[in-house]
Protein backbone atom coordinates (compact mmCIF):
# COMPACT_ATOMS: atom_id res chain seq x y z
CA UNK A 1 0.00 0.00 0.00
CA UNK A 2 1.47 3.40 -0.94
CA UNK A 3 2.40 5.67 1.99
CA UNK A 4 -0.11 8.34 2.94
CA UNK A 5 0.69 12.04 2.73
CA UNK A 6 0.88 12.18 6.53
CA UNK A 7 3.49 9.43 6.66
CA UNK A 8 5.53 11.08 3.92
CA UNK A 9 5.44 14.42 5.75
CA UNK A 10 6.38 12.75 9.04
CA UNK A 11 9.33 11.02 7.39
CA UNK A 12 10.47 14.27 5.79
CA UNK A 13 10.24 16.01 9.16
CA UNK A 14 12.36 13.29 10.81
CA UNK A 15 14.94 13.59 8.06
CA UNK A 16 15.01 17.38 8.42
CA UNK A 17 15.52 17.13 12.19
CA UNK A 18 18.30 14.58 11.68
CA UNK A 19 20.06 16.93 9.26
CA UNK A 20 19.70 19.87 11.69
CA UNK A 21 21.08 17.78 14.55
CA UNK A 22 24.03 16.73 12.43
CA UNK A 23 24.75 20.21 11.10
CA UNK A 24 24.08 22.09 14.30
CA UNK A 25 21.89 25.13 14.71
CA UNK A 26 21.64 27.48 11.78
CA UNK A 27 22.46 31.16 12.15
CA UNK A 28 18.75 31.95 12.02
CA UNK A 29 17.93 29.50 14.84
CA UNK A 30 20.77 30.85 17.00
CA UNK A 31 19.44 34.36 16.40
CA UNK A 32 15.97 33.21 17.46
CA UNK A 33 17.36 31.54 20.59
CA UNK A 34 19.13 34.74 21.63
CA UNK A 35 16.02 36.77 20.79
CA UNK A 36 13.87 34.63 23.08
CA UNK A 37 16.45 34.95 25.87
CA UNK A 38 16.52 38.71 25.32
CA UNK A 39 12.73 38.98 25.48
CA UNK A 40 12.76 37.00 28.72
CA UNK A 41 15.36 39.32 30.25
CA UNK A 42 13.49 42.44 29.13
CA UNK A 43 10.33 41.21 30.89
CA UNK A 44 12.07 40.67 34.25
CA UNK A 45 11.16 43.10 37.06
CA UNK A 46 13.69 45.77 38.01
CA UNK A 47 14.26 44.24 41.46
CA UNK A 48 15.22 40.88 39.96
CA UNK A 49 17.57 42.57 37.46
CA UNK A 50 19.19 44.59 40.25
CA UNK A 51 19.97 41.65 42.53
CA UNK A 52 21.16 39.49 39.64
CA UNK A 53 23.39 42.34 38.41
CA UNK A 54 24.72 42.97 41.92
CA UNK A 55 25.66 39.30 42.27
CA UNK A 56 27.43 39.44 38.89
CA UNK A 57 29.38 42.52 39.99
CA UNK A 58 30.47 40.71 43.15
CA UNK A 59 31.47 37.48 41.44
CA UNK A 60 33.24 39.04 38.45
CA UNK A 61 35.88 40.16 40.97
CA UNK A 62 37.15 36.59 40.95
CA UNK A 63 38.54 37.33 37.49
CA UNK A 64 40.88 39.96 38.95
CA UNK A 65 41.47 37.87 42.07
CA UNK A 66 42.33 34.73 40.11
CA UNK A 67 44.73 36.58 37.83
CA UNK A 68 46.42 38.25 40.83
CA UNK A 69 46.85 34.92 42.63
CA UNK A 70 48.50 33.33 39.60
CA UNK A 71 50.76 36.35 39.07
CA UNK A 72 51.84 36.28 42.72
CA UNK A 73 52.54 32.53 42.83
CA UNK A 74 54.01 31.74 39.41
CA UNK A 75 57.74 32.25 38.78
CA UNK A 76 58.66 35.43 36.95
CA UNK A 77 59.24 33.91 33.50
CA UNK A 78 58.32 34.81 29.93
CA UNK A 79 55.42 32.32 29.90
CA UNK A 80 53.88 33.51 33.19
CA UNK A 81 51.77 36.11 31.37
CA UNK A 82 50.08 33.39 29.28
CA UNK A 83 49.21 31.23 32.29
CA UNK A 84 48.23 33.98 34.72
CA UNK A 85 45.60 35.29 32.32
CA UNK A 86 43.69 32.02 32.67
CA UNK A 87 42.71 33.30 36.12
CA UNK A 88 40.73 36.05 34.37
CA UNK A 89 38.22 33.44 33.20
CA UNK A 90 37.18 32.46 36.73
CA UNK A 91 34.73 35.29 37.36
CA UNK A 92 33.10 34.89 33.94
CA UNK A 93 32.58 31.16 34.52
CA UNK A 94 30.84 31.91 37.82
CA UNK A 95 28.65 34.66 36.34
CA UNK A 96 27.64 32.93 33.09
CA UNK A 97 26.95 29.50 34.58
CA UNK A 98 25.14 31.24 37.45
CA UNK A 99 22.84 32.93 34.88
CA UNK A 100 23.55 36.36 36.38
CA UNK A 101 23.13 39.70 34.65
CA UNK A 102 26.40 40.96 33.19
CA UNK A 103 26.21 44.21 31.26
CA UNK A 104 28.44 43.17 28.37
CA UNK A 105 26.34 40.07 27.65
CA UNK A 106 23.29 42.31 27.38
CA UNK A 107 24.91 44.38 24.63
CA UNK A 108 23.91 41.55 22.28
CA UNK A 109 21.15 39.60 24.05
CA UNK A 110 18.74 42.49 24.60
CA UNK A 111 19.60 44.28 21.36
CA UNK A 112 18.50 41.36 19.19
CA UNK A 113 14.78 41.96 19.94
CA UNK A 114 15.26 45.65 19.06
CA UNK A 115 16.56 44.76 15.61
CA UNK A 116 13.27 42.98 14.90
CA UNK A 117 11.06 45.69 16.37
CA UNK A 118 12.96 49.03 16.30
CA UNK A 119 10.31 51.17 17.97
CA UNK A 120 10.56 53.56 20.91
CA UNK A 121 9.12 51.03 23.38
CA UNK A 122 11.85 48.50 22.48
CA UNK A 123 14.61 51.08 22.93
CA UNK A 124 13.10 52.18 26.26
CA UNK A 125 12.96 48.61 27.61
CA UNK A 126 16.54 47.94 26.55
CA UNK A 127 17.76 51.23 28.01
CA UNK A 128 16.05 50.46 31.32
CA UNK A 129 17.70 47.04 31.53
CA UNK A 130 21.13 48.41 30.58
CA UNK A 131 20.93 51.17 33.20
CA UNK A 132 19.82 48.86 36.01
CA UNK A 133 22.31 46.10 35.22
CA UNK A 134 25.25 48.46 34.73
CA UNK A 135 24.52 50.26 38.01
CA UNK A 136 24.17 46.94 39.85
CA UNK A 137 27.36 45.53 38.32
CA UNK A 138 29.38 48.60 39.30
CA UNK A 139 27.91 48.63 42.82
CA UNK A 140 28.94 44.99 43.24
CA UNK A 141 32.39 45.79 41.91
CA UNK A 142 32.86 48.60 44.44
CA UNK A 143 31.64 46.46 47.35
CA UNK A 144 34.07 43.69 46.47
CA UNK A 145 36.93 46.10 45.84
CA UNK A 146 36.45 47.66 49.29
CA UNK A 147 36.39 44.20 50.85
CA UNK A 148 39.58 43.16 49.07
CA UNK A 149 41.33 46.42 49.90
CA UNK A 150 40.55 46.54 53.62
CA UNK A 151 39.63 43.03 54.84
CA UNK A 152 42.56 40.74 55.72
CA UNK A 153 41.87 38.32 52.87
CA UNK A 154 44.81 38.95 50.53
CA UNK A 155 48.40 38.07 51.21
CA UNK A 156 50.91 40.87 50.71
CA UNK A 157 52.04 39.29 47.43
CA UNK A 158 48.51 38.93 46.04
CA UNK A 159 47.59 42.46 47.20
CA UNK A 160 50.63 43.87 45.38
CA UNK A 161 49.79 41.86 42.26
CA UNK A 162 46.19 43.10 42.29
CA UNK A 163 47.33 46.69 42.67
CA UNK A 164 49.77 46.25 39.78
CA UNK A 165 47.06 44.75 37.55
CA UNK A 166 44.65 47.53 38.50
CA UNK A 167 47.13 50.30 37.71
CA UNK A 168 47.86 48.79 34.32
CA UNK A 169 44.19 48.28 33.42
CA UNK A 170 43.12 51.81 34.36
CA UNK A 171 46.29 53.72 33.53
CA UNK A 172 46.16 53.75 29.73
CA UNK A 173 45.05 56.87 27.81
CA UNK A 174 41.30 57.18 27.31
CA UNK A 175 41.43 56.61 23.55
CA UNK A 176 43.47 53.43 24.02
CA UNK A 177 40.97 52.13 26.58
CA UNK A 178 38.14 52.82 24.14
CA UNK A 179 39.81 51.05 21.22
CA UNK A 180 40.84 48.09 23.39
CA UNK A 181 37.25 47.82 24.60
CA UNK A 182 35.96 47.09 21.10
CA UNK A 183 37.59 43.63 20.71
CA UNK A 184 36.44 42.73 24.23
CA UNK A 185 32.86 43.60 23.29
CA UNK A 186 33.12 41.56 20.10
CA UNK A 187 34.53 38.53 21.95
CA UNK A 188 31.81 38.58 24.62
CA UNK A 189 29.12 38.94 21.94
CA UNK A 190 30.71 36.09 19.96
CA UNK A 191 30.66 33.96 23.11
CA UNK A 192 26.94 34.64 23.61
CA UNK A 193 26.34 33.80 19.94
CA UNK A 194 28.21 30.47 20.15
CA UNK A 195 26.92 29.16 23.50
CA UNK A 196 23.56 27.88 22.13
CA UNK A 197 25.40 25.37 19.93
CA UNK A 198 28.18 24.52 22.40
CA UNK A 199 26.83 20.96 23.00
CA UNK A 200 28.59 20.38 26.30
CA UNK A 201 31.67 22.50 25.63
CA UNK A 202 30.32 25.65 27.30
CA UNK A 203 33.08 25.73 29.92
CA UNK A 204 35.81 25.48 27.31
CA UNK A 205 34.25 28.28 25.25
CA UNK A 206 33.91 30.62 28.23
CA UNK A 207 37.49 30.00 29.33
CA UNK A 208 38.88 30.40 25.80
CA UNK A 209 37.10 33.64 24.92
CA UNK A 210 37.64 35.38 28.26
CA UNK A 211 41.27 34.21 28.38
CA UNK A 212 41.74 35.84 24.98
CA UNK A 213 40.36 39.11 26.37
CA UNK A 214 42.99 39.08 29.11
CA UNK A 215 45.77 37.78 26.86
CA UNK A 216 45.08 40.48 24.28
CA UNK A 217 45.13 43.13 27.03
CA UNK A 218 41.64 44.22 26.01
CA UNK A 219 39.46 46.24 28.39
CA UNK A 220 36.22 44.96 29.94
CA UNK A 221 34.02 47.47 31.69
CA UNK A 222 32.79 45.31 34.59
CA UNK A 223 35.95 43.35 35.42
CA UNK A 224 37.81 46.63 34.90
CA UNK A 225 35.44 48.37 37.32
CA UNK A 226 36.73 46.07 40.07
CA UNK A 227 40.27 47.23 39.30
CA UNK A 228 39.17 50.85 39.07
CA UNK A 229 37.28 50.64 42.37
CA UNK A 230 40.23 48.89 44.06
CA UNK A 231 42.32 51.99 43.42
CA UNK A 232 39.54 54.51 44.14
CA UNK A 233 38.68 53.14 47.60
CA UNK A 234 42.33 53.45 48.57
CA UNK A 235 42.57 57.02 47.33
CA UNK A 236 45.10 56.16 44.64
CA UNK A 237 42.87 57.34 41.78
CA UNK A 238 40.38 60.20 41.84
CA UNK A 239 36.77 59.75 40.79
CA UNK A 240 36.92 62.25 37.90
CA UNK A 241 39.91 60.68 36.07
CA UNK A 242 38.58 57.18 36.79
CA UNK A 243 35.24 57.98 35.17
CA UNK A 244 36.42 60.03 32.21
CA UNK A 245 39.76 58.39 31.45
CA UNK A 246 38.72 54.78 32.05
CA UNK A 247 35.05 54.02 32.72
CA UNK A 248 33.22 55.93 29.98
CA UNK A 249 35.71 55.20 27.16
CA UNK A 250 35.81 51.46 27.97
CA UNK A 251 32.01 51.37 28.31
CA UNK A 252 31.67 52.95 24.88
CA UNK A 253 34.22 50.55 23.38
CA UNK A 254 32.41 47.50 24.76
CA UNK A 255 29.06 48.75 23.46
CA UNK A 256 30.52 49.45 20.02
CA UNK A 257 32.10 46.00 19.88
CA UNK A 258 29.16 44.08 21.30
CA UNK A 259 26.34 45.94 19.61
CA UNK A 260 27.38 48.05 16.65
CA UNK A 261 29.96 45.63 15.25
CA UNK A 262 28.95 42.11 16.17
CA UNK A 263 25.18 42.26 16.64
CA UNK A 264 24.42 44.41 13.62
CA UNK A 265 26.68 42.36 11.34
CA UNK A 266 25.02 39.20 12.64
CA UNK A 267 21.59 40.70 11.98
CA UNK A 268 22.66 41.59 8.44
CA UNK A 269 23.63 37.95 7.92
CA UNK A 270 20.19 36.50 8.68
CA UNK A 271 17.97 39.47 7.82
CA UNK A 272 17.08 38.21 4.30
CA UNK A 273 15.87 34.90 5.79
CA UNK A 274 13.77 36.67 8.43
CA UNK A 275 12.20 39.01 5.88
CA UNK A 276 11.47 36.05 3.60
CA UNK A 277 9.77 34.19 6.45
CA UNK A 278 7.62 37.26 7.24
CA UNK A 279 6.31 37.55 3.67
CA UNK A 280 2.88 36.02 2.95
CA UNK A 281 2.91 32.63 1.24
CA UNK A 282 3.21 33.04 -2.48
CA UNK A 283 5.35 36.17 -2.19
CA UNK A 284 4.77 39.80 -1.44
CA UNK A 285 1.34 41.17 -2.29
CA UNK A 286 3.06 43.72 -4.49
CA UNK A 287 5.03 41.14 -6.43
Amino acid sequence: MPPTDELVLAEEEREREAVEDAAGLSAKLIFETIRLNGEEELRRPVKALWWSGLAAGLLISFSVWGEAILRATLPDTRWRYIIENLGYSLGFVLVIFGRMQLFTENTITTVVPVTLDPVWASFRRTGRLWAVVLAANVTGAFLTAAFLAYAPVLSAEVFAAMAELSRHATGMPWHEGLVRGIPAGVLIAALVWMLPRANGSELALIVLFTWLIALGDFTHIIAGSVEMAFLIVQGEVGLFPAVFRFFLPVLLGNVIGGTAVFTLLTWAQIRPEVKEAEEPEGGSPNS
